[in-house]
């Protein structure tokens, strides 16, 4: 083989396996792990995949209780010194149910009409009658909005003190829509001379006053006229050794 044709045999196998040499260098680079040809894909997560849930909301606050109820207020002092309260007048169906007619009576001056054995039965009144002004009161005040309470007169007679005291309690009660009741015993006089006879003793309501509370209304749930005008020396006396709810 001349040198011209050797050389140039020589040339062409260096090209090709120059050619092969690149092909594979660059298959390898491609291959390569390391230098990927392009990025892997990013997995995207829900913010609040890693988070824990909201509390629950707080319970809603309790509601208030009901307001208790609330007694009338006091009307103002009337013009002419005179008031005189609605009621409704039962007369009492027997001789010992004087304390439940009295204070039904009572009761129906604030709008409360009721029975009188529901009373009695309040009351715990027996065929032997019912044992003090301390039962009225308890009563009246369990059956509206309170107020009551209870006073006694010592002695056989009222002294001025006791008059005046008496006196400003039921203008004060009238003025607050209350009837009072009365635990009354012996022999008293109207303002008209008509005489009233309880030696036993009785239960009275007095329902209205006039002259700025020196006379006051009698309801008598015993008496057929039903309702007479008494003075309050007069009366404080006839309620003396007893008591009163006003």
């Amino acid at each position: 083989m001349n040198s011209l044709f050797r050389k140039s045999v020589l040339s062409v196998a260096v090209l090709a396996s120059g050619a092969f040499t690149g092909s594979a260098i660059a298959a390898q680079a491609s291959a390569d792990p390391m230098t990927p040809s392009h990025p892997a894909p990013v997995q995207s997560v829900p913010a609040s995949a890693d988070q824990p849930p909201p509390p629950p909301a707080p319970p809603p606050p309790p509601a208030p209780p009901p307001a208790p109820a609330q007694a009338p207020p006091p009307a103002p002092p009337p013009e002419d010194g005179q008031r005189v309260l609605h009621y409704d007048y039962q007369r009492q169906p027997n001789e010992y149910y004087c304390a439940p007619a009295a204070t039904r009576i009572a009761l129906s001056t604030q709008g409360k009409v009721v029975s009188q054995r529901e009373v009695a039965d309040k009351l715990g009144t027996t065929q032997a009658g019912t044992d003090s002004v301390d039962a009225t009161t308890r009563v009246l005040n369990e059956m509206t909005a309170g107020g009551y309470e209870t006073t006694e007169i010592q002695g056989a007679e009222a002294d001025p003190q006791q008059e005046a005291e008496l006196r400003t309690d039921v203008v004060e009660a009238v003025d607050a829509n209350r009837g009072v009741v009365a635990n009354i015993m012996g022999t008293s006089v109207d303002t008209e001379g008509n005489r009233y006879s309880y030696e036993g003793g009785h239960y009275l309501t007095i329902v209205g006053y006039r002259d700025g509370g020196d006379t006051m209304k009698v309801a008598d749930p015993y008496d057929p006229t039903k309702t007479y005008w008494m003075t309050d020396d007069k009366l404080a006396d006839w309620i003396a050794a007893r008591g009163y709810s006003s």
